[in-house]
């Protein structure tokens, strides 16, 4: 098994075609070992490829290469209270989150790898209710710095702007004309580049491209990390 990140080739991803074909436990009973090899190895090589130049962003986020309880997620869907029941992960991903962090929810810097749906920078997605009134009461009380980073030319140029799913009204406790009333409305924050372009992850130069990429992010990284009284 190769430890160095050298690129994630067409082995990888015609694992996942396979499974979308075959997503059942049987057939990922039959190719579990191709898994391990094709899937987790290079995905944990590239976690040990990111580390040391995470640490040089931010040492509170970390990267952790372990295939269990590590930066990776697993394949295994939670079905339990969802209608759809295929019970695999049609793509893979990663989370380098905060230290305090103990789940998704935590501020992190992200990376999704789906054929045609590439997808990686830093933000927070769905936080609990009180680290999210902390992120959008910053907002309210630090307009500027908000305008900042929503103008701030890296975040633009790389990731097109500040995404993430919002309220149709204005949350509770906050004022209908409030300044940047759409950012306050979100109910996460991110800052991803997205691409359909899966070459631009077939080399060991992937790893510079993510970096550049988590790098044009900090900016937001910073404000939700202030927000919540993480260290950065």
């Amino acid at each position: 098994m190769n430890d160095e990140f050298t690129g994630f080739d067409e082995d990888f991803w015609h694992f996942f075609r396979e499974l979308k074909q075959n997503n059942n436990r049987e057939w990922f009973a039959d190719n579990k070992a191709r898994y391990q090899d094709k899937v987790v190895a290079p995905v944990s090589a590239f976690i040990s490829a990111v580390a040391p130049l995470l640490r040089d962003i931010s040492p509170h986020y970390k990267a952790d290469p372990r295939p269990n309880k590590g930066s990776m997620f697993r394949i295994y869907r939670d079905v339990r209270f969802s209608k759809d029941k295929r019970p695999y992960k049609e793509h893979a991903a990663a989370q380098f989150r905060h230290r305090m962090g103990k789940d998704a929810h935590a501020p992190g810097f992200y990376v999704h790898l789906e054929e045609g749906n590439l997808r990686y920078g830093g933000g927070i997605w769905i936080p609990p209710g009180d680290a999210l009134g902390k992120i959008r009461q910053r907002i309210v009380d630090k307009p500027k710095k908000w305008q900042a980073i929503i103008e701030d030319p890296a975040i633009l140029e790389k990731c097109g702007g500040i995404k993430g799913d919002g309220l149709k009204r204005p949350p509770r406790g906050f004022d209908a004309d409030a300044p940047h009333l759409e950012d306050i409305k979100r109910k996460s924050f991110f800052a991803i580049k997205a691409t359909s372009n899966i070459d631009i992850a077939g080399t060991a130069a992937f790893v510079d491209e993510v970096i550049e990429t988590f790098e044009a992010a900090t900016p937001l990284m910073h404000f939700i990390s202030d927000a919540v009284g993480a260290e950065f």
